[in-house]
């Protein structure tokens, strides 16, 4: 595969998963423009053909600032990989108001701004990627992260429908579903886990482990790959579909 020429947006760049497809795309020849919160992050990691920005995707006019700033200097964007996200789970009587918009601004609404200020550039193109990183979750729920796993379900439904928008065009939206992957949110979700319910590092750890249907956490440049094939040619009629990464059938 040859991206020499293309121009690649990764929001959540800096680390886990969006930084292993970064660095997948990078090494195709993109030229790959990785986004967060943080610029010492961003820059640390930044590699050949890694170009570091500071966006932060609950802020639509940040998000199309820095977009528009990133085409200019390297062109229409032509693979947009929606990949910023948190993840944070309480129960429903612990959901208030505040918590579930903060899910929701960034899953969901940060998702849907990255995608519509791409777009804007893509469709100047003759081809375009579109992959949002979903989760599990958003295929099958998950107990005690209700709004995590409404924003991600969101996803997948925004993704299908764009695919529909622009069906038989040369461009293609499709999500990637991981279940646990072994990136920072696991530490911290372990650390999470230990102190509401009491238990060790170890066990807690093991409680994510175990709902993966091979019972061990799946590796970054796992979904780097799914990324990455979806951004072949030969995968234009992948288009509008959920790819499961998760161990097992679901």
């Amino acid at each position: 595969m040859d991206l020499n020429g293309k121009h690649a947006l990764v929001t959540g760049g800096g680390t886990g998963i969006g930084l292993a497809i970064a660095r997948a795309l990078a090494s195709k020849g993109a030229k790959v423009t990785i986004t967060g919160r943080r610029m010492a992050v961003l820059e640390d990691v930044a590699e050949d053909n890694m170009f570091p920005a500071v966006m932060d995707v609950t802020d639509d006019k940040a998000v199309a600032q820095v977009i528009n700033q990133a085409v200019a200097e390297r062109g229409p964007i032509q693979i947009c990989v929606a990949n910023a996200g948190i993840a944070e789970g309480r129960k429903l009587h612990k959901t208030d108001t505040e918590f579930w918009r903060k899910i929701m601004a960034t899953n969901l609404d940060g998702c849907f701004y990255t995608v519509r200020e791409s777009m804007r550039s893509m469709l100047t193109t003759d081809w375009g990627r579109v992959i949002a990183i979903s989760s599990i979750a958003g295929v099958r729920g998950s107990a005690g992260a209700g709004a995590y796993a409404a924003s991600k379900h969101g996803v997948i439904g925004m993704i299908r429908s764009f695919a529909e928008d622009f069906m038989g065009g040369p461009y293609t939206f499709n999500s990637i579903c991981p279940g646990y992957v072994d990136t920072p949110i696991v530490t911290r979700n372990t650390d999470a886990i230990a102190a509401r319910t009491g238990v060790s590092d170890d066990a807690a750890r093991a409680m994510m482990v175990d709902l993966n249907r091979h019972k061990r956490l799946i590796s970054p440049e796992e979904v780097a790959a799914a990324a990455l094939w979806l951004c072949d040619p030969i995968c234009e009629s992948t288009n509008g579909q959920e790819i499961k990464i998760a161990g097992g059938q679901i």
